[in-house]
């Protein structure tokens, strides 16, 4: 009896780019940059929550045109690893949260097609926008958080807008978005800041320790002229009978 041999379906092969460029201006790279840095930071002990950035995530399987590349994401309840792209079959879920750093080419895409994918297919929790320049939005700062299938805007709160799925309050300080600490009342630091904020610890700290090695020479000092002096007054004594 002839045995049917099976075909192994043959693993697809996913692109890694999509010969996008990262971001539109130096601004909006380096703004997106400093913001993955600050929430990979926040995460830093939280081994189940993965954060990342302009990664092509693919929504459907099988079909390599159904991709997005969301500036900022971050998704909890998956191992934190390196990804060549993200398979959202594999993963089993979207994204949890989503920042988009509108320009000039992405403003209608960020507005529109992005907001109705996010909301119907990824099923993304909250998705905020922030433009920049202040050329595109108004306000420059948007969020929306889904809510019984559709996105509602997050109000502001002091000026910054709270988001449930980070713990943060995004905020926007010029042509920056910051990230608020609501428990320490503080922004994030920059990888910039975090490292200036270590040089100026440890010089800090030389400072003490040389203060100290100061403080104990004196004393040093000091101690020995004392002994020097009971010295002296106990050679000149007479000798007792």
């Amino acid at each position: 009896m002839a045995t049917v041999k099976t075909k192994t379906p043959r693993r697809i092969e996913y692109p890694t780019s999509d010969g996008k460029p990262m971001a539109e201006t130096d601004l909006h790279r380096n703004l997106m940059i400093d913001v993955i840095q600050e929430l990979e930071a926040w995460y830093a002990d939280a081994p189940m929550t993965y954060v990342t950035g302009n990664l092509l995530l693919f929504y459907e399987e099988g079909n390599k045109r159904k991709h997005i590349a969301p500036d900022v994401f971050v998704v909890h309840g998956i191992p934190k690893r390196k990804r060549l792209y993200y398979l959202m079959w594999e993963e089993g879920k979207g994204p949890d949260a989503a920042i988009e750093l509108t320009s000039k080419t992405t403003r209608k895409e960020d507005t529109d097609k992005k907001h109705v994918l996010y909301r119907d297919v990824l099923k993304v929790s909250e998705y905020f926008l922030f433009d920049p320049t202040g050329d595109y939005l108004n306000p420059r700062l948007q969020g929306f958080r889904l809510e019984n299938g559709d996105y509602r805007r997050i109000e502001p709160v002091n000026g910054r807008l709270p988001s449930e799925v980070l713990g943060l309050h995004l905020e926007q300080d010029g042509d920056q978005l910051r990230l608020w600490d609501p428990k320490t009342g503080k922004w994030l630091p920059t990888k910039e800041e975090a490292l200036w904020q270590k040089d100026r610890e440890r010089d800090q700290i030389t400072q003490e320790r040389d203060r100290e090695i100061v403080e104990r020479r004196k004393l040093e000092e000091e101690l020995a002229q004392l002994r020097a002096q009971l010295d002296k007054q106990q050679g000149n004594q007479p000798p007792q009978a």
